[in-house]
């Protein structure tokens, strides 16, 4: 593990030092990726302009869900771009074979090789929205706030990756330049809003089968005064744990199953 972190931060230091070479090209994507984030924001303030709350859930409650998820999916953006690309890169044009030829784990090695660090930009824009929504709900923040927060953060990364990563192994199977994992791609907006607006079948997919409510809805309700989730709130490292286990039970299936392209 030790010598992973160690690789892992080599990468990052090298990804970190080429992105700075162009320094204005660098500052000027992080911008773009805090505006593209903030159109988000906006059309939550459009929505609440139509009406004064969704099913209960004020608009300061919205914005701390949403916010508080926008912190561990720029982190996953950091390191998941090669997972968006895995099928094309790796699988169809035989990439995967160089990650098989080192002697570290491939899924460490495809996490490492590519960081999209602009995507920190979502990480600015998640902090300060939850910021303000913390203020504007009147929640005091204590040591313990802080710590659950860094667990929801931690958290919600995993379960991102994992979700993806599983999503990613189904290449190993089926070859298709573009993959499945857009159209669960598109769940991840519906992760930012409180689940029970949705319904319940939509609910029951957002917990159980993709389960990105437990990246930032059910976690945030450890700030707000909402009855009935607390068992669900707290279970969030459990499900990341669970699903970052299958997650590797199948990659290493997959990797078992890996054809070359012989090329």
């Amino acid at each position: 593990m030790r010598r992973t972190l160690a690789l892992y931060t080599g990468f990052f230091a090298q990804s970190l030092k080429a992105r700075m070479a162009y320094k204005a090209d660098f500052f000027g994507e992080i911008v773009a990726s805090v505006l593209a984030t903030a159109a988000g924001i906006v059309f939550v303030l459009m929505l609440f302009h139509r009406v004064p709350d969704l099913l209960g859930w004020q608009r300061a409650e919205v914005f701390l869900i949403y916010g508080l998820s926008l912190i561990p999916f720029g982190l996953f953006n950091v390191i998941s771009v090669n997972l968006y690309e895995f099928a094309d890169r790796y699988i169809i044009e035989g990439r995967f074979d160089r990650l098989l030829l080192r002697p570290m784990p491939t899924l460490a090695q495809l996490l490492m090789e590519k960081s999209r660090l602009t995507a920190i930009g979502e990480v600015i824009v998640g902090i300060v929205v939850a910021a303000w929504a913390s203020v504007d709900l009147g929640l005091a923040w204590g040591v313990a706030d802080f710590a659950w927060t860094a667990v929801l953060v931690v958290s919600g990364a995993v379960i991102y990756t994992a979700v993806f990563t599983i999503l990613s192994c189904l290449s190993f199977f089926f070859e298709d330049r573009i993959g499945v994992g857009a159209p669960v791609w598109n769940l991840i907006m519906f992760g930012r809003f409180p689940v029970p607006i949705f319904g319940p079948w939509i609910g029951a997919v957002l917990s159980w089968v993709v389960p990105f409510a437990f990246v930032s809805f059910y976690p945030a309700t450890h700030f707000l005064d909402k009855t009935g989730y607390r068992t669900l709130c707290y279970l969030t490292p459990v499900v990341a744990i669970g699903i970052a286990v299958v997650a590797l039970a199948f990659w290493r299936i997959g990797v078992r199953s890996y054809r070359s392209t012989g090329s």
